[in-house]
This record gives C-alpha cells, sequence and structure tokens, in this order.
C-alpha cells in the first residue's frame, strides 16, 4: 500500500471581534509570534507533517505570506483566502488539495499551543480509522436546557462526554464525500468537521485521540494573557532519544564548548560528547580559572577554542550559583555574584558565542530550575535569575531563528555538587541522576528545535522528560 502523505490545513478564516481588535486573531502576537505563526511552526516541526495549507481570512493574506517567508517555513504551499462559514472554508480547502487521496488534518490556526503528540496521534489513527476526532474529557457537569425556560431538562453523564478540540483528520476523499452530500442538503449548517462526516456518512466511524486542556482556543481576551503565560511555563515535546550511532553521526567532526564542565551536569555532557566523537573545550572557575561573569574570561574562552580547533557548533552553560537565604538578610556582595553569575554570564555568553555559532547554525544550550515558575522563600535571587533565563532563551531563539537553535533545560532535583553544598546529602532515589540529565540535554542541544524549555523528571523512570504543551 502506498503511503498516503500528510497534509495539514491550518483555518484560520476568523476575525478579532471577540478579543476586541480590529485584525484577525490569528495576528495577534502572543510570547514574540502571531498566533498563527505559533501554530504554523507546530506543524513544521512534525515529523509526520508532509505539507501544510493555510486558509486565511479574506483582506489578509500578505502578512502571512510575510510570516511564512520570515519564518522559513517550507512545508506551507499554498496560502489561500478562506470561505464566509467554518464548512465553505474547508470545502476551499479541499478543492485545493485535488482529488489524490491524502490524509488531511484541520486545526483551527487559534489553536496554538497543540502538541507534537496530538499531531502524532492523528497521524497514527489514521491508519486504521478514516475519522479521527480530538478530544478532552468534561471536567464539569454539562447540563441540558430547554430552550425557551431556560431550566435544565436534563443533567447529561459526565463520564461519556468530551469536550472537542482539532486538529479533526480524515482521509480527504471521506471528508470530500461528505461534503458534497451536506451542500445538497438546504438546511445544511455544522460547526465543526467531524459533525458533517457523522450526519452525512454515519456508517463511517469517527475515532477519538486524546487532547489536552493547553490545546486551548484563543477566542475571548482572557484567552490571550492565558496563552501567553502558557506558553511562558510550557515544556515542550522532548525530541527523540538518539542511539550510539546517531550520536556519532550527530557530534562527527563538532567543536563543543562547556562553561562548568568540570563536574556534575556539565562534566557529563562534555564526556558524552567526547566519547562520541565531538572535540570538547571545558571551561570553568575551579579548572581553568574562568568567571562566566566576566566578559574577558568568555571571550578569551571564545577565541583559544578557536585558535585550537577552527569553529564553534555547539555551546552549552551549566555554570551557577545557589544563593539560599532570606533577601533582607542578604549581602550586597552575594546579590552581586548570583545576579552576574546565573543572569548575565549567559547574556555574555550569548553575546561572544554568538557569531562563531552563526556561521555553521549551531546550538546554544541553557538551563533553568523549576523554581523559575514561582519564586520561593529563600530563593528570590536564583529563582528570578533562572526564570530571566526562560525569558532569555525564547528572546534568542526568536532573533536568531535560521541562524541558531537556542534551547533551555529544566531538570528535577538532581544529584550534583551544587546541590549536596546546599543541602547536604539526601535520601538515595530520590534526586535525579546527573548522567540522565547530561544524556537528556545532549539530545536537545543536537535537536533541530529553538526557544523550548525541556522538563527532565524522574516520576516517570529515569529517563523521563515531561509535557508536550
Amino acid at each position: 500500500m502506498t503511503e498516503l502523505r500528510n497534509v495539514a490545513v491550518i483555518l484560520a478564516g476568523g476575525t478579532g471581534t471577540r478579543v476586541g481588535l480590529s485584525i484577525p486573531k490569528q495576528l495577534i502576537k502572543i510570547a514574540g509570534k502571531t498566533i498563527l505563526e505559533h501554530t504554523v511552526a507546530a506543524f513544521q516541526a512534525s515529523r509526520n507533517i508532509d505539507e501544510i495549507v493555510i486558509l486565511m481570512t479574506p483582506g489578509h493574506l500578505d502578512p502571512v505570506r510575510a510570516i511564512v517567508d520570515a519564518g522559513g517555513y517550507d512545508k506551507v504551499t499554498q496560502i489561500l483566502e478562506g470561505g464566509e462559514t467554518r464548512n465553505e472554508t474547508t470545502s476551499r480547502a479541499l478543492a485545493a488539495l485535488g482529488d489524490d487521496e491524502c490524509n488531511v488534518l484541520f486545526h483551527d490556526a487559534v489553536r496554538p499551543l497543540v502538541s507534537q503528540t496530538i499531531i502524532d496521534d492523528c497521524v497514527a489513527a489514521l491508519q486504521e480509522y478514516e475519522a479521527v476526532d480530538t478530544a478532552i474529557p468534561s471536567a464539569d457537569t454539562v447540563v441540558q436546557v430547554d430552550a425557551t425556560s431556560g431550566c435544565i431538562e436534563d443533567v447529561l453523564p459526565r463520564h461519556l462526554l468530551r469536550r472537542g478540540q482539532t486538529p479533526q483528520a480524515f482521509r480527504s476523499s471521506v471528508i470530500r464525500r461528505a461534503y458534497d452530500r451536506a451542500w445538497e442538503d438546504p438546511d445544511f449548517t455544522a460547526t465543526d468537521d467531524c459533525t458533517v462526516v457523522l450526519r452525512y456518512l454515519p456508517e463511517v466511524p469517527i475515532t477519538v485521540v486524546a487532547g489536552h486542556e493547553r490545546n486551548m482556543k484563543v477566542t475571548e481576551p482572557i484567552d490571550v494573557y492565558i496563552a501567553d503565560k502558557l506558553f511562558q511555563l510550557a515544556s515542550a515535546d522532548a525530541p527523540d532519544e538518539l542511539d550510539e550511532n546517531q550520536y556519532r553521526e550527530a557530534l562527527a567532526g563538532k567543536v563543543m564548548v562547556v562553561f562548568g564542565g568540570s563536574y556534575g551536569i556539565g562534566g557529563d555532557i562534555a564526556a558524552l560528547a567526547r566519547e562520541h566523537g565531538a572535540t570538547v573545550h571545558t571551561f570553568s572557575r575551579s579548572s581553568t580559572n574562568t568567571h562566566v561573569d566576566r566578559r574577558e574570561d568568555v571571550a578569551a574562552a571564545a577565541k583559544k577554542v578557536l585558535a585550537e580547533s577552527g569553529r564553534i557548533d555547539l555551546v552549552v552553560n551549566t555554570a551557577g550559583v545557589l544563593p539560599i537565604g532570606d533577601l533582607a538578610e542578604t549581602s550586597e556582595e552575594t546579590i552581586w555574584a548570583a545576579t552576574e553569575i546565573n543572569y548575565l554570564a549567559p547574556i555574555f555568553i550569548a553575546q561572544e558565542f554568538y557569531p562563531h555559532l552563526a556561521k555553521h547554525h549551531g546550538s546554544l544550550l541553557l538551563f533553568t530550575s523549576s523554581s523559575y515558575t514561582r519564586g520561593r522563600k529563600g530563593y528570590s535571587l536564583y529563582s528570578s535569575a533562572k526564570a530571566a533565563t526562560v525569558n532569555l532563551t525564547q528572546a534568542l531563539a526568536d532573533e536568531w531563528a535560521g541562524e541558531v537553535r537556542v534551547n533551555c533545560v529544566n531538570p528535577e532535583r538532581t544529584g550534583t555538587p551544587m546541590r549536596t553544598k546546599a543541602f547536604g546529602a539526601e535520601p538515595e532515589g530520590t534526586l535525579l541522576e546527573s548522567e540522565v540529565v547530561a544524556l537528556r540535554s545532549l539530545d536537545v542541544l543536537l535537536s533541530p528545535q529553538t526557544g523550548h524549555i525541556i522538563d527532565i523528571r524522574r516520576a516517570d523512570g529515569p529517563a523521563a522528560i515531561g509535557g508536550g504543551s
């Protein structure tokens, strides 16, 4: 059987009236990009999507073309005007796809937080079914009311109810046949494509894959703020784990620089990279007298690496300090040291190494902490710097798109010398092993993704990496 191509159709035909704007809501910016670009980027990044078609509100195609061109979204093959209704827009997309059979995934442009897991699950379900919906259980009781009186008629069984999301995925011949029949019905109306199949091709079963609460639809003004915060806090889908041959292939001829590379996570990353064929240069205060909070030291490190290896492909910064205590009692010396090492150092490293990484389309990896999501008592200096590192990662990924990949790893509590110094010995089995964090960090460093915060957790096993966005 010939493998069908998978086409994502992004439905961007809505307006911004409900969010109080004169422009289409999919062109609102959240987390540094338009909602539409976040959505396009998700499907561009999918290993299972071959082609992207965008249906946009009439009169607004030029901004979409600019977004696609600037972002290098080469999977986008067509940018078309949508219709007056959702159903007309879907029909235009089907006409644009032609008669060749394919798998088609219809997705709301204003669901920018769709995860790779959801996309993969929809594609996988199409191997067995011809129609697929994405849905989540209802956490709330759903009541049916009388249209006239507004009084409750029935309380529906919650365990059988789901809240529909997108993508909705189909064999193209199936959804095309359903619409052919629907347009023959003078009373035809539907708010989504699965409803069209359900009503006009009732013999076709529609399976359901699990969505996610984060796969929200930006509709009301408050949704803009929620989505923006979710982008800040969301952990991206983890990159694939590589095997021995893939590590060697990815690292062959590469030059890596690791700050904080004498021990702990940084030392383990350096050892793994060397083991798989990379040339690795490590710098730290203890081994090379390199102070990452001094720009001249960072610049000297770059100069040394270039003199010895001639290029720089990968840069990792694990250097950091963990001051603990009430801010009111913290000395000015500690405040300056913590801020310079934990925040200014990543900035110096980014600035000094950018031109060398850009020359070879390299990768920069930074580290944050779970405390970045909310400041904690006794951690004010540390958690605020780690929150800044997350924002720095996302900002640089936008600035350097197409030139340098920038990502950030957020490991769960890990057994490192820095942690032992701060907390002393802790019960065995309660901490992640440094070597596990290093291996997963190497996967992130070598992956094609950029601008992501990747959780590494112990809860589901030593190699578990958390959370789809």
